[in-house]
């Protein structure tokens, strides 16, 4: 199964036959205090960079988020959109919680991008995927419950059959359907990615849709991230996760070196395209410092 995805210009597949979709995620200001002042200010040149950067180092797609409390998020989530979609041509991902925001994400977004998100609480599915629908996007599909984020892997999955289940019925093609399985901190639960695991590979079986993972909650609060976070990712694309939104700098290389791995770079193309391309952005940046 695909899902297609589309600028004006250049298209992303995403599929379990295809090489790992990377969606890029530093467009966000959670947690990013440069970019929050950055909106507050009114400043696109800092925005410009993350773009640009983030497609240098790999990024396929591109998540964007304004959520801030001192702008105006619907207005912002505009701005920011038509000043990325001028610097880079990679689809967008457009990243809220608020059926307004998504809607003036979609509106000034071209071609075909992604909804980041919809879950299963009745609420929100009648409110999003709608709008999903009328713009002919596709969506990710978070795999939470009325009750909240479920505890097993068997709920996650009934979870993700409401959302799939409610997007038929108003018209949105499977294909055009992500699920996230969702990945809670093992430093808390140390079976935590073992119930995503199991997830993944329920949802695969029973309903074959591409899925997506928020890598890096896994490792929360615990020491060298990079290395939970990579193996994490290597075992989630292995039982069949196709992308993530994700920081393509820190965790590009092992995803192609898992693409590589998995079969899915013929001759060793891609992973040594990669190795070349970053080994020089690596020198032009330290360069620049």
């Amino acid at each position: 199964m695909h899902t297609i995805l589309r600028s004006n210009s250049k298209e992303v597949i995403i599929g379990i036959d295809k090489p790992f979709v990377i969606i890029g995620e530093k467009i966000n200001p959670t947690g990013m205090k440069k970019l929050g002042q950055a909106l507050v200010d009114g400043n696109m040149d800092y925005v410009i960079q993350l773009a640009q950067r983030q497609v240098a180092w790999g990024a396929d797609v591109l998540d964007v988020n304004v959520g801030h409390p001192q702008i105006d998020e619907i207005a912002m989530m505009r701005i920011v959109v038509e000043t990325v979609r001028s610097v880079v041509d990679v689809p967008l991902c457009i990243d809220s919680n608020d059926p307004q925001i998504l809607e003036a994400g979609l509106k000034a977004a071209p071609g075909k991008p992604l909804v980041n998100s919809v879950n299963g609480e009745e609420k929100q599915m009648a409110s999003v995927l709608p709008i999903v629908k009328d713009r002919g996007a596709a969506v990710i599909g978070l795999t939470i419950a009325d009750e909240g984020i479920p505890p097993t892997a068997e709920l996650r999955l009934a979870a993700a059959g409401r959302i799939i289940e409610r997007a038929a019925k108003i018209g949105i093609p499977v294909e055009d359907i992500i699920i996230d399985p969702l990945v809670m901190t093992v430093g808390h639960d140390f079976k935590a990615a073992l119930v995503t695991i199991k997830s993944i590979e329920l949802i695969k079986r029973e309903y074959g849709v591409n899925m997506s993972l928020g890598a890096s909650n896994v490792s929360f609060g615990l020491p060298d991230r990079h290395s939970v976070n990579s193996a994490f990712l290597a075992l989630a694309i292995q039982a069949g996760v196709t992308c993530s939104i994700t920081d393509p700098i820190k965790l590009g290389s092992s995803i192609r070196a898992t693409d590589l791995l998995l079969g899915k770079d013929a001759n060793s193309m891609r992973y040594l395209k990669y190795f070349r391309a970053t080994e020089k952005l690596r020198g032009q940046e330290a360069a620049a410092k």
